[in-house]
This record gives structure tokens, sequence and C-alpha cells, in this order.
């Protein structure tokens, strides 16, 4: 493709970003596969600009309504170009607005003036209001203030762009640091992770899938935040796990590596869907004999989980929430709500809770984890669950980013997506 194609497919794919009634990630997906003639590296370039855009939405936004530009995709592109990407670039704006079969319309007498006013001007303008300089929504800039304090812009300017590529070590196959060499001869250079003990951080982008410790099984792709959650759950050696809200069973896999392979996980989801996805990682990464998969749609698996009283050593509940933490990943999440809005998802985080604290035995573990920033889905949902639940006391935490019994992860403190958790003891019976 012509630089001016890709500018003309990266306008066509923000106009269906805007009327998606799904995720970003997923409508990016659907374009690509539904145009193969564009190639590997033209997708790379168009959809990184894409995010870029998303990821300036506020700051585009606030030069759109002082310059009285109407706020479309075109006009989003033309101010990214100009604001942002062609900074030091080889093409001018008209260059790219050429016109032609495959490239965009040419740039009206207005766009051009627009662009030409633009050029020596900063995307971050000191004249913007702090939350759009940060990229913060309205809605929850109290609740972040509130939240980070003096930290607020330090923690909210971490979160703009993307996140890092980690990997999670199969240590019951391989050590870290032989993994970490047989990357390296794949042309994959990592780091090791500074909290997570079997992580390890990519330098730059990374293509895994033809990898020898792809392959075999070495790694899986997890950011550090999420393996550090699985860490400090304790899992060891033959003792009965339930993963509540397993998803495409990320951290049943760290918790199977921490067994050794010995014991019993059960990985339950609402998600079928996302549920079906782990199979083929569990299968890869060896630990089929000890996990278990059963889908909460089917009737049989509820009524199973009801017998289970007081069968766990640990019981996790990843459970599903804002995704606030995970905004670096999913800039559109900042924007749009794609789930429940925050009170319903309230109360299925406490309905989930009084669930599982019935399955964990006296003196097991029950940790309790969101990628959310909001305290209201976390000190305050523990809290309140403490109250209902007098049987359960907090365990100190050792770990990143914890302060008693809490872990709290931010990618501004800890270079992680952020996340929450906290670890209760079931207390034996008098």
């Amino acid at each position: 493709m012509t630089p001016a194609a890709r500018i003309k497919a990266t306008i066509e794919l923000l106009g269906h970003i805007a009327i998606s009634p799904v995720p970003m990630d997923t409508t990016v997906g659907d374009y690509m596969r539904s145009r193969r003639y564009i190639g590997a590296r033209d997708r790379a370039n168009i959809a990184e600009r894409v995010y870029d855009i998303m990821r300036a939405r506020a700051r585009l936004g606030w030069w759109l309504a002082n310059t009285g530009a109407e706020d479309t995709g075109r006009n989003r592109v033309i101010f990214w170009l100009a604001l942002a990407e062609l900074k030091s670039g080889a093409f001018g704006i008209a260059d790219l607005f050429a016109g032609g079969k495959y490239g965009p319309e040419k740039l009206t007498p207005q766009e051009l003036e627009w662009a030409a006013n633009l050029k020596d001007r900063p995307l971050d303008d000191p004249e913007m209001p702090p939350a759009a300089r940060v990229e913060c929504p309205p809605e929850y800039e109290d609740r972040l203030r509130s939240c980070f304090g003096a930290d607020f812009e330090a923690e909210m300017k971490a979160m703009i762009a993307g996140a890092t590529l980690d990997l999670r070590v199969n240590t019951s196959k391989a050590s870290r640091d032989d993994v970490r060499a047989a990357l390296s001869k794949d042309g994959v250079h990592t780091d090791p992770t500074p909290y997570a003990l079997s992580g390890l951080r990519a330098r730059n982008k990374a293509y895994l899938a033809k990898t020898k410790a792809f392959i075999k099984g070495w790694i899986d792709i997890q950011d550090e935040g999420s393996q550090l959650t699985a860490q400090i759950c304790g899992a060891r050696p033959g003792m009965q796990v339930i993963d509540y809200c397993a998803g495409a069973g990320g951290k049943t896999l760290a918790l199977a590596d921490a067994m050794g392979n010995k014991g019993r996980i059960v990985a339950m989801d609402t998600d079928r869907r996302r549920l079906e996805k782990a199979r083929p990682r569990i299968k890869r990464a060896g630990v089929s004999d000890i996990v278990e998969v059963r889908p909460l749609d089917d009737e049989r698996n509820r009524k199973w989980l009801k017998r289970q009283k007081g069968t766990f050593d640990i019981a996790l509940a990843d459970v599903p929430c804002t995704g606030t933490g995970t905004w670096r990943r999913n800039p559109d999440m900042r924007w749009r709500v794609f789930g429940p809005p925050l009170e319903a998802l309230l109360a299925v985080q406490a309905e989930i809770l009084d669930r599982i604290a019935r399955t964990v035995k006296p003196g097991g573990r029950l940790v309790y984890a969101t990628c959310s920033l909001l305290p209201e889905e976390n000190e305050r949902q523990i809290e309140a669950f403490r109250e209902r639940h007098p049987e359960f006391a907090p365990v100190v935490l050792e770990a990143a980013g914890a302060a008693g019994p809490y872990m709290r992860l931010t990618p501004y403190r800890h270079n992680t997506d952020g996340f929450f958790a906290a670890v209760l003891e079931k207390k034996f019976p008098d």
C-alpha cells in the first residue's frame, strides 16, 4: 500500500470503530480479516496509527473544538498528522491527501489552513485542562484524583502509552535464564521482570509464535501484574484450587506451574467462549492432568459448585470490573462502556465473593482481584465482604504495591497494568 492508501484505511477504520458495539481490538481484527490484500507491514502501520489516535482522543478533541472543526475521523487524522506524526516525517499532509483511487480526497482550503496553523504546535498544549492533557474521562476524574492525590497526572500519563510485552516462564519445564537464552537465539531479547519471580519483559515488539520457547510451552504471555496476582495466592503442590473467573486461563496456568503440576485446579467462567480458549493453552503448557474446565453456563457445573462446601485450599476470583487498570492496552475503554455499568458490577462482585467464600476450607485462602483502579471495586468491596463474613481475616502481603492486606499496582509505579488484590484467610471454627 502507498502511504496515502494507509491514511485512507486509517480514516475508514476510525469510522468503523465509532459505530461499533464491540471493543476496538475486535473491530480492528474484523476490518483486517475482511481485507486480505492488506500486507502485514501495512496492517501494523494502520493499526498502530489508529491506536495512537485513540490514545490522544481527549487532546485531539480539545484541538478540534478550539479550531471549530467538526469531530470526524478524517479531521482527527489530519490533526493527528499535523500535531504529532509528521513533525519530522518525510511526507507533508498534502502528499498524503492527494486524492486518487487509493488515497483520501484532497485537502480543502480550510483543511490546508488548519494543517498549516497546527504544524508548529504541540499536541499537549499548556492551555488544555489537566484532565484532557492526561486523557482522563470526566466521569472518572474525581474518583481518580481522590485515589491518586498528588500523583494523579503522573499516574494518568503513564496509562497513555502502550503496555509492555510480558512473558511468564513455565518453570516446571525450563528455568527463566534458559528461556531467556533460547528467546535471544530466536531474536527476542528480554529482561527479568522486577517483581514477578517467573517473568520476562520483551525489550521491543516481538513475534513469539515461531520461537522455540513458545512452541515447547516454556512461556505464556501474561502481564507482570497478573503474574503477581497468581503469585500471592501461595499455591503449592498438592493443593485443591478453584479459579472461579478463569477467562482464557492465564492465572490458571500460573497456578498450575506454582503447583508443579501436582494437585487439582478447577477453572470456571460464565463465558464459555473465553474458557474454551484456555484448553489449547493448558495442553501446550502440559498441565492437562490437573486442570478441570467447567463452564458455568452448564447447569451440571452450577449444581456441582453448590456441593463444594469447604473443599478448596485456594479460591481465586479475578472478578468482572470496569477494566480501568487496562486503559493503556484498551484506550477505547476510557470513553465507552462495553459491559455493565459500575453499579451493576459492584453487585456482581459482591455476589461472586459470597458464592465462593463457602468453597474455602478452614485455613484456606480467598483471593479477590480486579484490573480496576477504583476504590469502590477494590478496598471498599473487601471491607463490605468482611462485614458480611467475619470468619475471613486479611493476610499481610509481601509483594510489589502491597500496603498491609492489599496489593495495588499501577503503570506509573510498577510499569504493570492497574491491578488490585486482597488475600483473606478463613479462620478455623472455635
